[in-house]
């Protein structure tokens, strides 16, 4: 039986945390042909995100399928989602019934809002660890990739949600799927310009 992730959109979500899961996700379709991967909006209508590209959302809340994972991205838009109660009404009830409930950058901010963060150890961007601390009951730890507690997987900024995303295939369909994905991905981070932020 396949696994459905969804990947929820909003306007002014951030590229590459949504984008970097779905390309790890979707190449592990390859090896696990029945899983699906969607992307999830409030309507149908297209979405922009941050840096402007426009994504048409392959199902809205009202007719989305059951979900065994769930993903928020980050970006600006979540500093308006997380005081969007159909938003945040709508990640409640379907992350309550996920196998995995997970978020990249300050896509924490917005499960926190759920209920999901509240008592657990999690992580975001490195310029928001004082901001998601600051929302109270949870521990938000610093200079790490992704953090999980429970069925709870946060990833920190941007690129580290491909990280998580590849250790989550892992979790599903084993540890040699996942190198699968990456060699095939060719994902082996050798930054150019290394240095402290």
């Amino acid at each position: 039986m396949g696994v459905t992730t969804g990947i929820l959109i909003f306007d002014d979500f951030e590229e590459l945390d949504a984008i970097g899961p779905w390309e790890v996700f979707t190449s592990a379709k390859a090896l696990s042909p029945e899983d699906r991967v969607v992307t999830i909006a409030p309507t149908r209508e297209p979405v922009r995100a941050a840096k402007g590209m426009r994504v048409i959302p392959d199902h809205s809340f009202a007719d989305a399928p059951q979900l065994d994972v769930v993903l928020v991205p980050g970006g600006q838009g979540t500093r308006r989602e997380v005081s969007n109660p159909v938003l945040i009404d709508w990640l409640r009830k379907v992350g309550s019934q996920c196998q995995w409930v997970t978020s990249v950058c300050t896509g924490a901010l917005l499960l926190h809002e759920a209920g999901f963060a509240k008592g657990k150890r999690v992580t975001t961007h490195w310029a928001f660890v004082d901001q998601l601390q600051a929302r109270g009951d949870v521990e938000v730890l610093k200079r790490v990739r992704y953090v999980r507690d429970g069925n709870l997987v946060t990833a920190a900024g941007i690129s580290a949600g491909i990280d998580m995303a590849l250790w989550l295939v892992g979790q599903i369909h084993g540890v040699d799927a996942a190198r699968k994905v990456q060699r095939g991905m060719e994902y082996d981070p050798a930054p150019p310009y290394a240095a402290e932020v």
